[in-house]
C-alpha cells in the first residue's frame, strides 16, 4: 500500500510561516520547546475540517524533544483550548505499560513469561474450548501476545479480580498459540502483577515506573486537577465537518471505577514521552533503572513469528508491543522494528529505534473508523520524519 501523501493548501503553507514567526518571536522572549511547523499547520488544518477537536503532538529525536506543539480545543462546549499539558484517555497504549510491568517482575525473578496462568490465577486452569480443555495451558506470553484464545470485551466487571475471574470463565475461541487475535488478555496480565508483586496493580505501577519516570500526570484514577485538564471525546456530528460529544466507558470516572490494564489509563504526550524515551534508551532513564535492557529486547521484537496480526498491514507483536515487520501505509514511513500502541480514541505512541525517534499524538474522537490507519497518525509522522530525517 503507497503512502498517502496529503495535499497542503496555500492557506496552510501560509500558517506554517506564521507558525515559524511565532515560534522565533517566542524564542526571542526565552527558552521554548522546538516546534515543526507544517506539523502544527497540518493539525490545525484537521481541526478545520471538523475531523478532530484539537492534538497534542510530541517528536522526539536522539534523547531531545524536537516539537511539542497544541492546536484546537480540549472541550469544544466550554472553549477551553488544547494545551502542551492536556490530560487525554490514552486507551489501549495502557499495554505496552502493562506489559513493561510484567517484565519488571521477571528481572524481579517473581514470574517467567512461559508461565502458566493458572499458576497466579488457579481459575484459568479450567479454561474451555468448544467444552473440552485446551491442547496446553495459557501461558503469560500467550496473554501478552494476545494468542490465548480469549475473546470478547475489554470491559472491566466489577474489581480487577472479579473481572478476571469473570475472563476466565469465558469459552476460549482457539486453542492457545495457535492465531492472533486481539484480547483483554493484558487485563489478566494485570491480576498477575498483582499476585506475583502481592499489591494492586495500580500501585505497582506508580511506584516502580510512574514515580520513577515523574509521570506525574499518568493515572487511572484523574484527580481534580487533572479533570480540569482533561481533553472530551467527540465523534462525527450531524453534518459532514461538525463534531458531537461522545461518552465511552473507558472514561467513565465514577466511584464504581476500577485500574483497567487494558486501556484505563490517562496521561499527557509529555508523560509518555518519557515513558518511551526509558524503553528507547534500553530500559533506564536518568540514570534510573527501570527494567533490563534484555527485557525491552524481549518485548520489543516479533513474537508472533508468521500470524497474521492487526491493526495495519506488516504488523507483528511483541510482548504488549506492536512491532512494524514491513513498513507500508501509515507506517511506510518509520523503520523496520518500530515498535508501539495505539489507542480507540485515535492516540498513538510510536518508537523508531533506528533513527532514535518518539511519535507521540494526543486526540479524542470516536465512530472514525481505524484509529492506527488515520490520516492523522500517517500525515503526523511522514512530516517528522521530512523534518528531521536528512
Amino acid at each position: 500500500m503507497p503512502t498517502r501523501h496529503r495535499y497542503i493548501p496555500a492557506t496552510v503553507i501560509a500558517l506554517c510561516a506564521m507558525t515559524i514567526l511565532t515560534a522565533h518571536a517566542r524564542a526571542a522572549e526565552g527558552p521554548s520547546v522546538n516546534e515543526i511547523a507544517p506539523i502544527t499547520a497540518l493539525m490545525q488544518q484537521f481541526v478545520d475540517e471538523g475531523q478532530i477537536a484539537g492534538a497534542v503532538t510530541l517528536v522526539a529525536n536522539d534523547g531531545q524533544i524536537a516539537h511539542l506543539s497544541a492546536v484546537g480545543q480540549a472541550d469544544i462546549e466550554g472553549k477551553r483550548p488544547m494545551q502542551a499539558d492536556t490530560v487525554f484517555a490514552i486507551a489501549s497504549m495502557t499495554k505496552p505499560i502493562t506489559a513493561t510491568a510484567v517484565m519488571i517482575l521477571k528481572d524481579d525473578g517473581k514470574l517467567c513469561v512461559e508461565d502458566p496462568v493458572s499458576k497466579y490465577i488457579p481459575e484459568f486452569g479450567e479454561v474451555r474450548l468448544d467444552g473440552e480443555p485446551p491442547a496446553r495451558e495459557i501461558t503469560i506470553r500467550d496473554l501478552m501476545t494476545h494468542t490465548s484464545g480469549i475473546g470478547g470485551s475489554q470491559q472491566n466487571q466489577g474489581t480487577l479480580e472479579e473481572t478476571v475471574r469473570r475472563l476466565a470463565e469465558r469459552p476460549l475461541r482457539f486453542e492457545p498459540g495457535a492465531k492472533w487475535q486481539y484480547s483483554p488478555g493484558l487485563t489478566v496480565c494485570g491480576r498477575v502483577i498483582e499476585v506475583a508483586a502481592g499489591k494492586p496493580y495500580e500501585e505497582f505501577l506508580a511506584e516502580r515506573i510512574f514515580r520513577p519516570l515523574k509521570m506525574n500526570d499518568t493515572t487511572f484514577f484523574p484527580t481534580e486537577s487533572h479533570r480540569a485538564r482533561l481533553a472530551k471525546i467527540y465523534r462525527p456530528g450531524p453534518e459532514k465537518g461538525t463534531l458531537a460529544p461522545a461518552t465511552h466507558w473507558l472514561t467513565e470516572l465514577g466511584p464504581k471505577r476500577t485500574p483497567n490494564p487494558s486501556g484505563g489509563l490517562f496521561s499527557t504526550a509529555t508523560d509518555m514521552s518519557r515513558f518511551y524515551q526509558m524503553i528507547l534508551s534500553g530500559g533506564q532513564l536518568d540514570g534510573k533503572r527501570i527494567v533490563s535492557e534484555q527485557a525491552v529486547r524481549q518485548m520489543t521484537s516479533g513474537q508472533t513469528v508468521d500470524l497474521t496480526t492487526g491493526f495495519t498491514p506488516g504488523n507483528g507483536w511483541g510482548l504488549g508491543w506492536c512491532v512494524v515487520r514491513q513498513p507500508q501505509g501509515v507506517s511506510g514511513m518509520v523503520s523496520p522494528g518500530t515498535f508501539g500502541h495505539g489507542g480507540a480514541f485515535g492516540t498513538q505512541g510510536w518508537v523508531d529505534p533506528k533513527r532514535k525517534m518518539i511519535f507521540v499524538l494526543m486526540i479524542q474522537r470516536t465512530a472514525f473508523g481505524n484509529a492506527d490507519a488515520s490520516d492523522v497518525r500517517g500525515d503526523f509522522q511522514r512530516l517528522a520524519v521530512e523534518a528531521l530525517v536528512k
